[in-house]
């Protein structure tokens, strides 16, 4: 496998087409977004424009400054939110979101060890991405803000088999599931964990997400909660902690979410 610190990253960030067309550029999309702070502009130029090489010192210099939270929110998190931005218009293509992705990673390492300290779990999660979903940037950044709001999280990773899941579920008796799939082809795991849990009599909110689900395949079966955005999981594992069970989350889901009128 390539390492990615070695690569000589400038000439994919010039799209010449974007050039000539006089569209903007990744550098003018990241100026809009970028935090005021210095020390955490420069943890999300690190994202943006893929200089893994720098990320662990600039993450550990911010540290001096700021939170371990605010790093993550201000710095890490708001990189990949510009990558994501610079993705969505075409501009940046997967290897590049895999290179950010893999430089979020190592500045994540970094700013856990520091959040450890202060941290107390609230309550446990446990996370996948689904049998034959070979993408788990989705579930990194949930798993991050999960962390980050005081919740321990098991992180089985990526293409997770049915049973992996239901036994690690069965095993650990976690609070709250979450699943993420982003292609069709590997959603219908999702509705197979949550019909081994309850033969096994097990039941709990088991949060799904991914560009291949939407609210209604989520709630088409048991246990499913659907979340569209990772910022939403924190929201929704507190629900839980705070007693209801998944079929009172997902009534409640508009109320929770979009902020309309909901069963108190």
């Amino acid at each position: 496998m390539a390492d990615l610190d070695s690569i000589n990253v400038e000439p994919f960030l010039k799209r010449y087409d974007i050039v000539m067309e006089s569209k903007e550029s990744p550098q003018d999309i990241a100026s809009r977004m970028y935090p005021a702070e210095p020390a955490l502009r420069k943890v999300a130029e690190d994202i943006v424009f893929l200089k893994n090489k720098n990320i662990e010192a600039d993450v550990q210099a911010a540290l001096s400054e700021f939170s371990p939270n605010e790093v993550i929110d201000g710095g890490l998190l708001r990189g990949i939110e510009i990558v994501s931005e610079i993705y969505d218009r075409g501009i940046y293509y997967l290897p590049h979101v895999m290179v950010a992705a893999d430089g979020f990673d190592k500045g994540i390492k970094v700013a856990e060890k520091a959040l450890a300290g202060e941290r107390q779990v609230k309550g446990t999660v446990v996370m996948h991405a689904a049998e034959g979903d070979p993408h788990d940037i989705g579930k990194n950044i949930a798993a991050v803000l999960l962390k980050s709001n005081g919740y321990g999280v098991i992180d089985l990773g990526r293409d997770v088999a049915v049973d992996d899941v239901v036994k690690t579920v069965l095993d650990k008796r976690p609070d709250v599931l979450t699943g993420t799939a982003l292609m069709t082809t590997t959603m219908s795991a999702f509705p197979r964990v949550a019909e081994k849990l309850q033969e096994n009599g097990m039941e709990l909110p088991f949060i799904c997400a991914g560009g291949a689900v939407n609210r209604g395949y989520v709630e088409s079966f048991p246990m499913g909660i659907y979340a569209d955005k990772a910022a939403e999981g924190p929201r929704l594992v507190a629900k839980s902690m705070e007693g209801w069970d998944w079929r009172k989350i997902r009534e409640n889901w508009d109320k929770l979410i979009r902020g309309e009128k909901g069963e108190e």
